[in-house]
């Protein structure tokens, strides 16, 4: 099963319109959308590895611009969108958590947070939520969501041949430990 999935995101990663695909995934990810940017920016670098750090600012800049949008989501529409988005997760009590968080450490929540697996999108909208100061929210998601893109292109780029071939040799084990690292991330958020 994994090895078609595999298979065809290397495929769809060397697309020419990939660049949009993960733009609309990164921005996506960090106001609604569950599945992180991670699942097309490693195949995608393993395919690409010259045009990596272009594909990590792709997916920096519209990342943050995603965070913008939970941001306002957190900010404006926490009543309606933001509270179905966060229940439809089942993070009411993550982000009951956060708010109380932001009075006391505000930019440190969202530089670390932005670096886990803990989903983007609650720290977006907490951010918003909690009114937080909307200029020090944007820099400091350009720096957590750019050292962790960043990082891992330049990984990638570097190492990319034996990191493809561990994962091609054990992609159950690698898609297996991904699933199980997104799931411990919404479990955090929700144990919490």
């Amino acid at each position: 099963m994994f090895r078609s999935l595999y298979d065809w995101t290397l495929r769809l990663a060397a697309h020419r319109h990939a660049l949009r695909g993960i733009a609309l995934i990164s921005f996506a990810e960090s106001s609604f959308f569950p599945i992180p940017p991670d699942v097309m920016l490693v195949p995608m670098i393993l395919a690409r590895r010259d045009q990596a750090w272009k594909i990590a600012t792709i997916c920096t800049i519209a990342s943050v611009m995603g965070g913008m949008l939970g941001y306002a989501i957190g900010y404006f529409l926490y009543d309606t969108v933001g509270q179905w988005l966060i229940s439809f997760y089942g993070l009411q009590k993550g982000a009951t958590q956060f708010h109380d968080w932001y009075a006391k450490w505000g930019a440190a929540i969202i530089l670390i947070k932005g670096l886990t697996p803990i989903p983007f999108k609650l720290v977006t909208i907490a951010s918003g939520l909690a009114k937080f100061n909307f200029g020090i929210f944007v820099v400091t998601a350009l720096i957590t969501r750019g050292t962790r893109f960043f990082v891992i292109a330049a990984l990638l780029r570097h190492y990319g041949e034996p990191i493809q071939a561990f994962i091609e040799k054990r992609l159950t084990l690698v898609a297996t430990t991904f699933l199980l690292v997104l799931v411990a991330g919404f479990a955090a958020v929700t144990l919490v």
